[in-house]
């Protein structure tokens, strides 16, 4: 059983899935930078100074009364809040890695599509008639002149 596990665990395909996985995470925590830290500040600049982490709405106050000037202080009152800030910071960050996957799985469809080679011919051309017959005859059964071998 555990000469089985270890083919399993060493296997090509799982070996490329968990560093394809890690790498993934690694990414997702760039793009998750980039957007909460690069893209959205000057957005919000152009909007007029707005944090779009900040936008929330307060479905039910907590123990101190609101209003509620920011996420961190509705969430230390202990209010309930629809956060949709944060869901559109997660959107443009889920846009951005679902790009950047298409772009890379367009990339390597295009590299598998050149890669194939080209399939071995079944049949050839009759030199007398010019009728296609299989590969492998030595005859014509359409004219039935008899073909040389290749």
């Amino acid at each position: 059983m555990l000469k089985e596990f270890k083919e399993f665990a060493l296997r090509g395909n799982v070996v490329d899935m968990a560093v394809g996985i890690v790498i993934g995470g690694a990414f997702g925590t760039i793009v998750k930078s980039l957007v909460d830290d690069v893209l959205m500040p000057p957005i919000g600049w152009v909007l007029g100074g707005v944090d779009f982490s900040d936008f929330f709405l307060v479905i039910k106050e907590g123990a101190t009364p609101g209003p509620y000037f920011s996420l961190a202080a509705a969430k230390t009152a202990g209010a309930v809040t629809l956060n949709y800030g944060l869901f559109a910071n997660a959107l443009i960050s889920f846009l951005i890695v679902a790009f950047a996957l298409f772009m890379v799985v367009k990339a390597m469809n295009k590299l598998r599509r050149t890669e194939e080679p080209a399939a071995e011919p079944t049949t050839k051309d009759c030199p007398y008639c010019l009728s296609s017959i299989p590969i492998k005859a030595s005859r014509c059964p359409h004219c039935t002149s008899e073909i040389e071998a290749a």
